[in-house]
């Protein structure tokens, strides 16, 4: 934590997530030009408001094309690549499924198994049409829904920091509710680094795992404990698998990535979920800009590597693996 300089946090809510924040000069103007950022990609890209751009692509399933904006074509278009990829589990046209289990939103009841299934031909990313010259997207069957909750954070996370090195500031925290991104370091005792928090899974909201020592990078974890409703004894969460209609299931509680922008850490979050610890280590080995922080149910802690990051234990419940 700083020593002898005065950090100043700004704070609202936005997303459906607490937002915060971190300045080294005390510049309400500034924090308001942040907050307002977010506020208007917020409202192009949101899927909880009947309007929106993502909405108007939406309404239009089955009918027609759709013109947005060159941003929000350029983030749809990166998520359908993502979302193509061979094995992938990042599926951005998984609305539907989203929409019916409405986890996180009152859902607390399994669909019934032939609804679902009937629900899965809407999800297929490969029916999403891009026309890189109108800008267009066409969503090609009538109830197909495309859904950018799981990239739009990390986006707007990198917005915020390129906005504030526009502005000359050169350390800054910004959290967008999971996504944290950093400028620079604080002046600190001890480790060096912003002092990013690992949380324990289904615990108090301030119980950690760890802490993660990071320097001008991204932190961005994804976990089941986020949103879900147990029921019979087993947890369902937001996780879901596009090809089963149902919650991922492995060993895995979170996985948190440590990069340089933030989109990435809510891609490889969802890859990387995926695959599972032994798949999703071997697939990093050749991705030395992405690391990785693996929490597993059976209580261990799992680093790729350190090079960009280091971990501090701090609740001995857990092991490091």
């Amino acid at each position: 934590m700083p020593t002898d300089e005065q950090v100043y946090a700004y704070s609202t809510v936005m997303m459906g997530s607490p937002i915060l924040l971190k300045l080294f000069e005390h510049n309400q103007a500034l924090a308001a030009a942040v907050f307002g950022l977010i506020k208007r990609q917020e409202d192009r890209l949101t899927v909880n408001r009947q309007q929106s751009e993502v909405m108007s692509i939406n309404h239009a399933a089955g009918l027609h094309p759709v013109a947005v904006s060159p941003p929000v074509f350029n983030l749809i278009q990166c998520a359908k690549a993502v979302s193509v990829a061979p094995g992938s589990c990042f599926n951005f046209a998984i609305g539907p499924l989203v929409k019916r289990w409405k986890i996180g939103f009152q859902g607390n009841s399994v669909p019934p198994v032939d609804e679902l299934h009937s629900l899965l031909p809407l999800t297929d990313p490969q029916q999403v049409v891009l026309d890189e010259q109108q800008h267009t997207v066409w969503l090609k069957k009538a109830g197909m829904e495309i859904d950018l909750g799981a990239i739009a954070k990390g986006y707007i996370a990198d917005l915020v920091r390129d906005a504030l090195r526009r502005e000359g500031i050169e350390r800054a925290l910004i959290n967008l509710g999971g996504n944290v991104q950093t400028l620079g370091m604080p002046e600190s005792e001890g480790e060096p680094g912003w002092a990013i928090g690992l949380k324990q899974p289904f615990a108090e909201a301030d119980a950690l795992i760890g802490v993660i020592h990071v320097c001008g990078k991204s932190v961005v974890t994804s976990g089941i404990y986020e949103r879900y409703f147990w029921l019979d004894g087993r947890c369902y969460h937001h996780i879901l698998d596009a090809k089963t209609g149902y919650p991922l299931d492995n060993e895995l509680l979170s996985v948190t990535i440590i990069s340089d922008n933030s989109i990435d850490g809510d891609i490889y979050t969802t890859l990387l979920y995926g695959m599972g610890v032994e798949k999703g280590l071997a697939y990093l080995a050749a991705l030395p800009q992405i690391e990785a922080i693996f929490v597993t149910r059976d209580r261990q802690v799992i680093c790729s590597s350190q090079h960009q990051f280091r971990f501090t234990l701090i609740n001995h419940e857990y092991r490091i693996g």
